[in-house]
């Protein structure tokens, strides 16, 4: 079994969404067996009058200690136990790997066109940004120019004048060039989760599409017949291992996909407090984002995170807006979840 499939074996039948079914049939069974024999226990030994009937009992006794010590009787309880409950379970909730693959796929694709769409919108306010600087810039010099034009000519109330509002359009600037720079860790990090997540999507889908088809193999070839002699005979089932290599992928999925929604929603959030007609933003906005910096890693983004942050706060790096969105695989990448099933 390959180390990625040791890491996710830690979750078990219980904490599974059939898990929750098998609690509570178990717990009925206890309280049900546990009243019914209350109720039948003097009727028990009252009865208890013959050799024969004596001997029954021990006899039975002696069948529920055997199950209960035998470690291959346990195996096929719990198997058959286990078997009842998921089917039980998939009559309300989906929670074969296959469909639940399926619906994380849907949901990827339905994620990268918001995405697709968020880039855009952020992207026209960045050019949007980017021209307003410029013209603070045009207009700090038009009016450091008028200052010293005015001192030349001793008009210091015209100096005093112009100068304050240079200012005033540094400090503007000053503002906006915070923004612009966060605004870019935005961009930086949608385009690349964009690049990531169209590469999961690739990868999620060629593995549903050969695996339903090994998937649908194994499911004939081994009965429940031989599953149950398998369980016995203490080897593990083959279509469980199988169906846990799955899981692997949907659980890594799902966090993936989750933490893609939680950026799309604080970006949203972010773009929704800038006012730039008006010059004006809000801090909560730019506190979310400089928390996510500063917070625990990605793992959309993986070692790359540390290299946007430092990318967009490097002058030097200068961003190409009109850049198209390239989804390119390393040379010698294969696909990310193959090794689940070595």
């Amino acid at each position: 079994m390959s180390p990625e499939m040791q890491e996710f074996k830690k979750k078990s039948f219980w904490d599974r969404p059939e898990g929750l079914t098998g609690k509570l049939f178990l717990g009925a069974i206890i309280i049900g067996g546990g009243y019914l024999l209350l109720q039948i226990l003097p009727a028990i030994l009252a009865g208890l009058y013959t050799t024969l009937q004596i001997t029954l009992l021990l006899a039975a006794l002696g069948a529920i200690i055997y199950v209960a010590l035998d470690p291959r009787a346990r195996n096929l309880i719990s198997y058959g136990y286990k078997s009842i409950m998921r089917w039980i379970t998939g009559m309300f909730v989906t929670i074969d790997p296959i469909g639940i693959l399926k619906n994380y796929i849907a949901d990827l694709k339905s994620n990268l066109r918001k995405m697709n769409t968020q880039i855009g919108k952020l992207r026209g306010q960045m050019h949007q940004l980017k021209e307003m600087i410029k013209k603070n810039e045009r207009e700090i010099k038009s009016n450091l120019s008028m200052a010293n034009r005015a001192k030349n000519t001793n008009k210091k109330s015209i100096m005093v004048l112009k100068a304050r509002k240079a200012g005033r359009l540094k400090d503007s600037n000053m503002r906006l060039d915070e923004l612009y720079t966060k605004m870019e860790v935005l961009y930086r990090v949608l385009v690349k989760m964009y690049e990531n997540s169209e590469i999961m999507l690739e990868d999620i889908t060629d593995q549903v599409a050969v695996k339903e088809q090994e998937r649908k193999a194994i499911r004939a070839s081994h009965s429940a017949m031989k599953n149950a002699k398998s369980i016995i005979s203490g080897n593990g089932d083959k279509k469980e291992m199988f169906d846990m290599a799955l899981d692997a992928i949907a659980e890594d999925v799902s966090q993936k996909v989750g933490e893609m929604e939680r950026f799309m929603d604080m970006t949203t959030n972010f773009m929704d407090s800038v006012d730039l007609q008006n010059g004006v933003f809000e801090e909560e906005g730019l506190e979310l984002l400089s928390k996510w910096e500063k917070e625990s890693e990605s793992l959309l983004l993986g070692n790359d995170k540390g290299r946007i942050l430092e990318q967009a706060n490097n002058e030097s790096d200068v961003l190409d807006l009109d850049s198209p969105i390239k989804v390119e695989r390393d040379q010698g990448q294969g696909n990310q979840y193959d090794s689940l099933f070595e």
